[in-house]
């Protein structure tokens, strides 16, 4: 494991991630763009050597990692002055695992070749959970040489790690993920209600329907949550609310709608609004919380 990693963002996934790589072996230098977060703290208290500075992080690094939120900041960190592109070394393997479109992969792709840097996409699904636990779910678009070069050091974040495709492939992936987490949550949510609704105890909910069709994580894990009002996030409302543009955002080149994606956007707006403007920062499940308006 002699190769160097460099990790930036150390947010709520990026900072298990970071402590993750480090207690597996590898040399892991991490940078937040804030210092004093709690990611922060995790990546140290796993081993990573934080720094106070881009160019720090990934001068000497073989690969790096960015987690970030949305297209602007990864551009900024990966394309920006003081970023990525300017002080990696030649050959570097950059791979962003946050969610920025397939549009926005390509087109950092196709300006780190031109930097003589190489690129993978890889945003990831399991939230903190699934960070901490080094059980993510990565959706990898990219050349297949970076794949299996990548793979052993993915493999120590995720449990399912799948190339997809040319660069913007993952990405393409993570939406249709993305999908699918809004609607689960649409349909948790009521479920729910309906139990209240018809005198059921909702814990019967999560652990029946969790062991037939109806299963799936969001029952199992967020399903808890919502019983005890617990909204602390492990992906946060304004995050999926980012997805969810993007989504609509490539359904634009083809005029197609997607309603439930439509209803689910309106839905965790709804929420978003709450708590003078402050209730995105609350985790997905804080959807019940636009049934009780």
């Amino acid at each position: 494991m002699n190769q160097q990693i460099a990790f930036l963002g150390l947010g709520v996934m990026g900072g298990y991630m970071a402590a993750n790589l480090a207690q597996g072996g590898y040399s892991v230098k991490a940078w937040n763009r804030t210092p004093n977060r709690p990611g922060v703290e995790v990546a140290a208290s796993g081993g990573a050597t934080i720094v106070s500075s881009i160019r720090e992080a990934v001068e000497t690094a073989d690969i790096i990692f960015s987690c970030v939120g949305d297209v602007p900041d990864v551009e900024e960190v990966i394309l920006g002055a003081g970023g990525v592109a300017e002080f990696a070394k030649p050959g570097a393997l950059v791979i962003d695992t946050s969610t920025i479109g397939p549009n926005a992969a390509r087109k950092i792709g196709s300006t780190l070749n031109k930097h003589n840097l190489r690129f993978l996409d890889a945003p990831i699904s399991g939230g903190d959970i699934g960070a901490k636990n080094g059980t993510l779910t990565i959706m990898v678009g990219g050349e297949p040489t970076d794949f299996e070069e990548s793979k052993s050091v993915l493999e120590v974040l995720g449990k399912t790690i799948r190339l997809c495709g040319s660069i913007g492939s993952g990405q393409a992936v993570k939406l249709s993920n993305q999908v699918l987490c809004a609607l689960h949550m649409v349909g948790l949510c009521e479920a729910m209600q309906l139990a209240q609704q018809q005198g059921i105890d909702p814990n019967l909910i999560v652990e029946v329907c969790s062991t037939g069709a109806a299963g799936s994580w969001a029952l199992a894990n967020l399903g808890p949550k919502i019983i005890e009002s617990d909204f602390r996030p492990g992906f946060m409302i304004k995050h999926i609310l980012k997805d969810l543009r993007l989504v609509q955002e490539s359904l634009k080149e083809s005029g197609e709608e997607l309603p439930g994606v439509e209803m689910s956007d309106r839905l965790f707006k709804m929420v978003q609004e709450l708590d003078n403007g402050m209730g995105g920062e609350q985790g997905t499940q804080a959807m019940i919380r636009a049934y009780h308006l």
